[in-house]
């Protein structure tokens, strides 16, 4: 599929065939996309969480306004970040490097983060939803639907899936084959509405 068919056919899925599962090739394929989203100093955040235990989404989905397609969905991807990443052995983000970058970037990254939780927590978040869009761009290549959630309890589901201590956790989103066609596009705002040039106005 064309990528701007795929940016423009991307849509919101609230129903999907609960019996249908994407093979460990598809999975694998997803994943290896995602991990081509970009990233701050490629410190690659996003720790992918996929939730296949049956019972668990269960519970998941009655911390998450029982949303069907939590349970229903061929998989269930809890995404999260590693907020600390930048200090968890940083020489390995650039390994294939020529020494000198590796050594100018790993040098800038303690700095650039060191005693800025909300920068840490913020560029976590970041590097979530830019591998969020990718994984659900891919999935309509594939030829697969996906529906991106934030309304859940966020603490429960944290407790739910062991969350570390140093992890933010992000929105879900889940991946499958529709089964009925999402509702119309409401609307998106015009350009001059969303494009500012240069400055906003004084």
């Amino acid at each position: 599929m064309d990528v701007f068919d795929a940016i423009y056919q991307r849509r919101a899925v609230k129903h999907f065939d609960p019996e249908h599962r994407l093979s460990e090739e598809e999975e694998r394929k997803l994943l290896e996309a995602a991990i081509q989203a970009p990233t701050s100093f490629n410190i690659q955040h996003w720790r992918f969480v996929l939730v296949k235990d049956p019972e668990l989404r269960k519970q998941i989905r009655a911390a998450g306004n029982d949303q069907a397609q939590m349970t229903d969905a061929s998989l269930l991807i809890l995404m999260t970040g590693d907020v600390l990443a930048w200090k968890k052995d940083p020489e390995r983000y650039w390994q294939n490097a020529p020494k000198e970058v590796n050594e100018l970037l790993v040098g800038w990254m303690g700095p650039f983060h060191e005693g800025k939780e909300q920068l840490q927590r913020d560029e976590a978040q970041r590097s979530i939803g830019m591998a969020m869009q990718t994984i659900m761009l891919a999935a309509k290549g594939m030829g697969y639907d996906s529906c991106p959630m934030i309304g859940f309890d966020h603490e429960a589901v944290a407790k739910l899936v062991n969350l570390p201590a140093d992890h933010a956790i992000g929105p879900m989103i889940a991946i499958g084959k529709g089964t009925k066609d999402p509702w119309p596009k409401p609307g998106q705002l015009p350009l001059d509405e969303v494009v500012i040039t240069d400055r906003f106005p004084g």
